[in-house]
C-alpha cells in the first residue's frame, strides 16, 4: 500500500509548537509528514521551488502555517495544483485576525482551504479527509475518529446531567 504524504510548511520555526497537534493527527492516520521552514517573504524563491516540485516529490497535500501577513499558503498555492490548507497563526498583532484574513482572502483562481486560527488539528483532519478520496484505508479510520468524538461528548453529557442532579 502506498503511504500518503503531506508537507507541513511553517513560515518560522516559532510556529512549530502550534503545529505539533497537526503532525500528531497526520501520524495517527498513518500519513507521512515532511516538515519545512520556508518564508514567503524572506525566501520567496525557495517557496516557489518547493511548491513547483512538491508533487514530483510525492507530496499530495500542503499544509502551510504562518502568522502576521501570513502569505505563505497563498504563495505556495500560486505555484502548484495540489490542495493547500492554510493555518493562520496567532501572533502578537491583532490576536491572529490579520493572519486569518491574509490566509482566507485569496484572489479568484488561487484557492486556499483555511482552518481556524491555530487550528492545526483541523488541518490534519482535513488533509486526511482529502486523502481518503484516494486512500481507502483512511475512510474507516476517519469514521472511527468521528465516532470516538461523539462518544466523548456523550460521556460529558452524562457528567453534566449528574452535576445538575446534585445541585
Amino acid at each position: 500500500m502506498d503511504t500518503p504524504k503531506v508537507a507541513v510548511v511553517m513560515g518560522s520555526d516559532s510556529d512549530f509548537d502550534k503545529l505539533k497537534g497537526c503532525i500528531k493527527v497526520l501520524r495517527d492516520f498513518n500519513i507521512e509528514v515532511c516538515a519545512h521552514v520556508i518564508s514567503a517573504h524572506r525566501t520567496p524563491d525557495a517557496a516557489e521551488k518547493f511548491s513547483k516540485t512538491a508533487a514530483d516529490n510525492g507530496i499530495e497535500v500542503i499544509i502551510a502555517a504562518a502568522g502576521k501577513a501570513a502569505h505563505l499558503a497563498g504563495v505556495l498555492a500560486a505555484s502548484t495544483t495540489l490542495p493547500v490548507i492554510g493555518i493562520p497563526i496567532k501572533s502578537s498583532t491583532m490576536d491572529g485576525l490579520d493572519s486569518l484574513l491574509s490566509t482566507v482572502q485569496m484572489p479568484s483562481g488561487i484557492p486556499v482551504a483555511t482552518v481556524a486560527i491555530d487550528g492545526g488539528e483541523n488541518a490534519g483532519i482535513l488533509a486526511a479527509q482529502i486523502l481518503a478520496l484516494k486512500y481507502d484505508y483512511l475512510k474507516p479510520m476517519l469514521a472511527d475518529f468521528k465516532k470516538s468524538m461523539a462518544e466523548k461528548v456523550g460521556e460529558k453529557d452524562k457528567k453534566i446531567k449528574e452535576l445538575v442532579r446534585e445541585l
